[in-house]
């Protein structure tokens, strides 16, 4: 089901974007991404993953990303999303 979750989540932002990021289909797969994660990894290991002291910065750009998506104004959404993944996943 989580990986389900995130692809479709993934597929929906894709989608979004090309669409010229309307703000709905950004929004909802924000949601189905995030709620992917947790189903993956589940509740308290998606928590701790983003809530570590070192990635505080890139959990709070991400988040406010997905926030201003959802108050519909998807370009800054995503930019602020964009730098908050990378920010989170750079120690990959």
């Amino acid at each position: 089901i989580g990986v389900g979750l995130v692809g479709f989540g993934l597929f929906f932002i894709l989608f979004g974007m090309l669409l010229y990021f309307d703000s709905v289909l950004l929004a909802f797969g924000n949601i189905l991404f995030l709620s992917g994660l947790v189903f993956i990894i589940g509740f308290r290991r998606t928590f701790i993953f983003f809530f570590q002291r070192p990635k505080l910065k890139g959990t709070s750009f991400f988040m406010g990303g997905v926030l201003i998506v959802l108050m519909r104004w998807p370009l800054l959404g995503m930019l602020l999303e964009a730098y908050g993944f990378i920010t989170l996943f750079r120690s990959f």
